[in-house]
């Protein structure tokens, strides 16, 4: 049996589970959509074009399944391998050979900007050849921490500074439009970001650029913030200005906001987060979400609204009516990262304002999830809960993993790169009707 085959299958059988099987082959609008149970799903069952609609009636009781222990090891990618996407879409590898390539910027020249986690260092591509490859590439900035976010300021079409962030800090550089390596060396704006356990540091600036924030994830699955002082500050998103002085809590009970990003339509802030662990294998939902000033989103003692966590039950009930739900509910462990708002112009019209979200994958799960790049179809730069499997293909049918998605920026041309910290590439997808 074919790959093909056993993924049919097995969405054969999760109809029988439950909700609507409706599949979406090739078309970019959410009128075919998995509910219900039917809506969770493994790497046998995502497949490019699939839409799923998760909700919090869905969700099992805690311990409904045993936490189970799965961590990708990583292979080598096979011969003829590729990511697989959607009709009219194709899939070259951009760039290979890098260490622990994770958040991806665009800059308004249509410059791509790579966080080289593995390498400390910031890479910097231009362009794109026929052969789908990059026309030059240099390093703009070595000798750094563990880098993450990139923010260029202030925003619109001639920044002058690039924020860089590492784990406990954030830093610029000095930034002319066509730079390709920085010219200066980093002015440190931001210290004391609490270190340890969820190491990234995602970072974007409001609209008008008077707001810096930056996303710091908890230290810990679901440690109590009352009875473990190392968690001040954390599983939240903080504002600062942009010159480093600290402003406020800017949403809440966000156990590892990954990826910032700000909506193009309607100015506001989202972000992709990696909710906690050891509750059974379809608990609880990652989630991408647009974040309330001020909001509280439940970790570490809600979940999904009003549903307390089994581990601290009985604490905090004031808080129970004040979390907010998150605008789309994912597949639980999923590992959600960078997302970014399409804003290109190859894809078709439809896309345009769309997210496209890197899922990691799993590791808290019998059977894989994630490993994967979701679309997010929006309206009036709102989400209905609807997500649509957009690239996969990063796991093989045996369950080994060669590749895990991390960052994802539209190229010059409008083709979408994602990166891969698994394979140490980057790879295009592209279009042409």
């Amino acid at each position: 049996m074919n790959k093909l085959s056993v993924s049919l299958a097995a969405i054969g059988a999760l109809a029988l589970a439950g909700g609507t099987i409706r599949l979406a082959l090739g078309d970019a609008t959410p009128d075919k959509i998995l509910t219900g149970s039917a809506a969770f799903t493994t790497y046998l069952t995502e497949k490019p074009g699939v839409f799923r609609k998760l909700t919090p009636a869905d969700l099992p009781k805690p311990g409904a399944t045993p936490s189970a222990s799965n961590r990708s090891q990583i292979v080598a990618r096979p011969d003829g391998v590729l990511p697989q996407t959607l009709p009219g879409f194709s899939v070259n590898q951009f760039v290979f050979g890098l260490t622990t390539p994770r958040a991806m910027k665009a800059a308004p020249n249509g410059d791509v900007f790579v966080a080289e986690t593995g390498a400390r260092q910031v890479r910097v591509y231009r362009g794109v050849s026929d052969e789908g490859k990059p026309r030059r590439g240099s390093i703009f900035a070595s000798d750094l921490g563990p880098v993450f976010g990139l923010a260029f300021y202030p925003p619109g079409d001639d920044p002058k500074w690039l924020y860089v962030s590492n784990t406990t800090s954030v830093v610029r550089f000095a930034y002319n439009r066509n730079d390709l390596t920085a010219t200066g060396k980093p002015e440190t704006m931001i210290t004391g970001i609490p270190g340890g356990g969820h190491s990234t540091r995602d970072l974007t600036f409001s609209p008008d650029g008077k707001s810096l924030f930056v996303a710091v994830g908890s230290g810990s699955n679901v440690d109590d913030p009352d009875d473990h002082p190392s968690e001040k500050n954390r599983a939240n998103v903080l504002e600062y200005t942009p010159d480093g002085k600290f402003v406020r809590v800017y949403g809440a009970g966000i156990r590892n906001p990954v990826g910032l990003a700000v909506n193009p339509t309607t100015g506001q802030l989202w972000c992709s987060v990696n909710e906690r662990d050891e509750l059974g294998d379809n608990l609880v939902p990652d989630y991408i979400t647009h974040i309330e000033p001020g909001g509280f989103y439940g970790w570490p003692w809600f979940y999904m609204g009003g549903n307390q966590d089994p581990r601290l039950a009985g604490k905090h009930p004031e808080l129970k009516s004040k979390v907010l739900v998150p605008d789309v509910l994912l597949q639980p462990h999923n590992a959600s990262l960078q997302l970014m708002f399409y804003q290109g112009s190859m894809f078709p019209a439809e896309y345009k304002g769309d997210i496209f979200a890197a899922e990691h994958g799993s590791w808290n799960r019998a059977v894989r999830t994630g490993h994967e790049v979701i679309r997010v179809p929006l309206k009036d730069g709102k989400a209905s809960g609807v997500y649509e499997d957009f690239l996969t293909g990063f796991v093989l049918e045996n369950g080994d993993v060669w590749g895990r998605p991390v960052g994802v920026a539209a190229a010059a041309d409008g083709s979408l790169l994602v990166s891969d910290d698994g394979s140490g590439s980057i790879w295009r997808v592209s279009y042409s009707k």
